[in-house]
């Protein structure tokens, strides 16, 4: 039976006519695609639907007739200087007389110069339903033949026509005392059905036929009773792009959870109290962030949390489930630095994966040189089918990730263990972050790991000038400038706020959404959770929305005024050295501020000026005075300017209107961690415990600067992945943590080759090295020494004060202008009246020199600064920072060698 007559008779009588080998044909095929009718060719779309009746046709005149021709199989064929065939029918257009709609022409304003055609008025009513059909735009010459052709790109028109879709309610399955229902957009759809299944790999029970709301685009279906705990696919033929009329059979985008591999979507009601851990509704966040300064956040991957650590039961290493271990040595991690002063766990993507195996997947042991190869092919080897990804790679964006449960198989499990997982990290003291990555999807197209473009073909994804998917993020690049996108993005975003009680979210290439849409998905996080929740992403400017290209963009420079956070790039350079595109000589050649540029050149380095050392400096106060955009500060040009006036790269360095719009970090889980940064670019004689300094040195400038402070997990621990610059697919063994504190895995064997053999002359004699790897007293102090530097922070509101003008009003640099000493930061915070100061003014340092220096600070004669009770105490981690000494009668601080320290009066 062909899927066009099944359809028929399932729309007849529903499932109770579907006899079991229809459902079977129809749900429980092996394919998850089915030719309905092959399309004879592709063809590109170069044309944009700006609107239901609008038209624009770039680098096309208007010459000739032009006709939107029409056929529900995807049968055209319109060769040019031929005729066109294959079509059921076709409507003529002609141009625009007047200008667009003011809100229409800012949207498509990337569109390239074209006739703009319209629909006559009296075929409107027709689009709806030929929308649905493949659509083919055509000018022809006077005897018909076709001079050019097109598809349409179909985005605009469908937010015209069915924009009632936006507001209306839940999509997915929602299950009640008494009917479940099933919610799915897909206004391009010729027929939907509903296969329902009692497991996660048994044969469909039920096949229904999904009902057509013309005024929002969406089918839906009501089942008696509460199906909780039963499975379910849709089966929608769909007109795709150069491939023909199809039969998809998918998963439902608003899965809130899936059985083993997301075959199968799952129905949960999660209000239910058996998704529930026991105490999860009495639970709460701890209290410990009043503003978005306060915010201390350890980046955090669920798997390297627990996967090494003996002290967690086998069966729940690497699992949601090894946080209930209160005991382990991970846990007993997490709750010292949460009683030292850390707010937050952001915890990478732990919505489902699309490229973990939930079921069997290889977990590699390799063994081998330090600087061996052995390694990396093995892991190269099992890289597609081990346990371990970054998870940056989304499949469904409002379920759990399978394989970090129990039992990827139940549905179930991977809902109650992860709450379970937030609930104890707020039990330690700890808010629970989410790493959140909407801007792209895995797949796109017909490939069997693409769920939205196999329901509504070219709408969700964004595209390019020939209708191509856009892939500037890495991977295919999602239009959240479109109504349902957008949607999904605020629904899902919404969901983990409410059901998980997520308390903040760190947004992947978050300058690739429109700042209106972050704005719209902050009020609606903020009631879902009945709480203010902390937005922060990365708002980094490139790709085809670039400086406002499509929308105004939630990127650092477009953000001001909004409260939302993104990181700054600002002093994590110039703190490290370089940028994170550096390769071969460069990453050793340009030293940073902490690493030894001009003051202890490596031997690559060369002679540099004294002016680059003195620009560094420069370029870590403004990190420290949260990269404000008011901040005004002496440059070592002697010139006093707002930090919006100094030049970053050709950007102003000072971007934020707020300090909670700054995020400040040094390493996070992109690129080299810092301890293998600084193995390139510190001289090879420096000690291993120097090395340690240098690391508690970069954490330093994190802890004292205004605004956000985010660190990577493990640089506490002086963390090495064997100096991989990428490690989001170089399994367990390149992404270690030891919670015993005896290893950081550097020199465990030459990191991955595809990104990393290019370097390898560079990389394979530092990790053959044995110098170069720290003892296990050298990561105690590190440990022990960010403790304190936590500790100081929390201890006084000034180092993460509210807004712009305390800071502009309280915060000053000493040792500034072309006379300083450029290895020192020195400044000052006035606490006067300041709530929450707790001292009346403090002062600190930053050392990064090989060698103590003495300065003189007219403006800090007379004060009666001491040491922070931190530095003070027996137990401080740093005694040499201890050694600090301040003479008040001359107003002189002296200053061990690579040492930061800070004094309170």
């Amino acid at each position: 039976m062909t899927f066009s007559l099944l359809s028929a008779a399932v729309l007849a009588g529903a499932s109770a006519s579907a006899s079991a080998a229809q459902t079977t044909a129809l749900c429980d095929s092996d394919h998850f695609q089915t030719m309905v009718q092959p399309s004879p060719g592709r063809i590109e779309a170069r044309a944009v639907w700006l609107e239901r009746r609008l038209a624009q046709w770039p680098g096309v005149q208007d010459t000739g007739r032009f006709k939107l021709y029409h056929a529900p199989g995807g049968s055209i064929v319109a060769p040019v200087g031929g005729m066109v065939s294959g079509a059921s029918g076709a409507l003529s257009l002609s141009a625009l007389g007047g200008a667009l709609a003011p809100e229409v022409a800012q949207r498509f304003k990337y569109v390239g110069k074209g006739v703009v055609l319209a629909v006559a008025a009296s075929d409107l009513a027709r689009l709806p339903a030929l929308h649905r059909q493949q659509l083919v735009l055509v000018q022809e010459d006077a005897d018909g033949k076709v001079r050019a052709a097109t598809r349409l790109q179909a985005a605009g028109a469908l937010d015209d026509l069915y924009a009632a879709a936006e507001a209306a309610g839940d999509l997915g399955a929602v299950p009640s005392r008494r009917n479940t229902t099933f919610k799915l957009w897909a206004p391009t759809a010729q027929r939907v059905s509903l296969c329902i299944y009692d497991s996660g790999n048994g044969r469909a029970k039920a096949l229904d036929a999904m009902r057509f709301d013309p005024a929002t685009g969406i089918w839906s279906a009501t089942r008696q009773g509460d199906l909780s705990g039963k499975y379910y696919t849709y089966a929608v033929e769909v007109v795709a792009d150069g491939t023909g009329l199809v039969r998809n059979r998918v998963t439902d985008p608003y899965s809130v959870s899936l059985g083993t591999d997301s075959k199968r979507s799952y129905i949960a009601k999660l209000s239910s109290a058996r998704l529930k851990p026991a105490g999860w509704d009495t639970s709460a966040p701890p209290a410990t962030v009043k503003a978005q300064t306060d915010m201390v956040v350890y980046e955090l991957h669920v798997r390297d949390f627990s996967i090494n650590d003996t002290s967690v039961p086998a069966a729940q290493r690497g699992k949601y489930a090894a946080f209930s271990q209160s005991g382990s040595n991970g846990m007993q991690h997490l709750k010292a630095l949460a009683r030292a002063g850390m707010t937050d766990i952001h915890l990478l993507p732990m919505y489902d994966i699309a490229t973990i195996p939930e079921r069997g997947c290889a977990q590699p042991a390799p063994a081998g040189a330090a600087d061996g190869e052995a390694q990396q092919a093995l892991v190269g080897r099992t890289a597609a089918a081990d346990c371990f990804n970054w998870g940056y790679d989304p499949y469904h964006y409002n379920a759990p990730e399978g394989s970090y449960a129990s039992d990827a198989a139940d549905g179930a499990r991977r809902i109650v263990e992860l709450r379970g997982m937030v609930m104890n990290l707020h039990r330690a003291g700890l808010r629970a972050g989410m790493d959140v990555v909407y801007n792209h999807t895995f797949a796109s197209g017909q490939k069997e790991k693409s769920v939205l473009d196999r329901i509504v073909p070219g709408y969700y994804h964004r595209l390019n000038a020939v209708g191509g998917v856009e892939q500037s993020t890495c991977c295919d690049n999602t239009a959240t400038e479109n109504r349902m996108m957008g949607k999904l993005m605020i629904d899902s975003a919404a969901l983990w706020a409410r059901e998980y009680k997520i308390d903040s979210f760190r947004f992947d290439l978050m300058g690739h959404q429109p700042r209106a849409a972050m704005a719209q998905l902050q009020a609606r996080v903020n009631a879902a959770a009945g709480r203010h929740v902390q937005l922060i992403g990365e708002g980094w400017n490139f790709g085809e929305v670039a400086d406002g290209a499509r929308f105004v963009q939630a990127s650092q420079l477009s953000l001001g005024g909004s409260g939302i956070g993104t990181f700054s790039d600002r002093a994590r350079d110039h703190v490290r050295g370089g940028s994170a595109a550096d390769a071969g000589a460069d990453m050793i050649r340009r030293q940073g501020y902490i690493n030894g540029l001009v003051y202890d050149p490596n031997a690559l380095a060369g002679e540099r000026p004294l002016a680059d050392l003195m620009q560094a400096a420069d370029m870590v106060r403004v990190g420290l005075a949260g990269s404000l955009r008011s901040y005004a500060m002496q440059t070592y040009k002697d010139s006093t300017l707002p930090l919006a006036a100094i030049d970053y790269n050709g950007q102003p360095a000072g971007y934020a209107s707020e300090p909670g719009e700054t995020v400040n970090y040094v390493e996070n889980h992109d690129n080299q961690t810092l301890y293998d940064m600084n193995v390139f670019k510190l001289p090879l004689a420096t000690s291993s415990a120097e090395r340690a300094r240098v690391q508690v040195l970069g954490a330093a400038i994190n802890a004292f600067s205004q605004g956000v402070a985010y660190f990577h997990a493990g640089i506490d621990t002086l963390r090495s992945k064997s100096m991989d610059r990428n490690s989001f697919n170089s399994g367990d063994w390149f992404n270690r943590i030891d919670w015993t504190y005896q290893d950081n895995y550097f020199g465990t064997g030459a990191p991955p080759a595809d990104d990393n053999a290019k370097d390898y002359a560079l990389i394979k004699p530092l990790l053959a090295n044995a110098a170069l790897k720290p003892a296990p007293a050298d990561i105690a102090f590190t440990r022990d020494a960010f403790r304190d530097l936590l500790t100081i922070r929390a201890s006084s509101t000034l180092f993460r004060m509210r807004s712009a003008h305390d800071i502009g009003k309280r915060l000053r640099f000493h040792n500034t202008g072309s006379k300083q000493v450029p290895t020192v930061i020195a400044a000052h915070i006035d606490g006067t009246g300041y709530a929450g100061a707790g001292f009346a003014g403090l002062a600190y340092f930053i050392n990064v020199d090989k060698v103590a220096h003495t300065l003189d600070v007219a403006e800090l004669r007379g004060r009666r600064l001491r040491l922070h009770p931190v530095h003070a105490a027996p137990t401080a981690a740093d005694q040499r920072a201890a050694a600090s000494t301040y003479d008040s009668a001359a107003g002189r601080f002296t200053i061990p060698a690579r040492t930061a320290v800070v004094f309170v009066e």
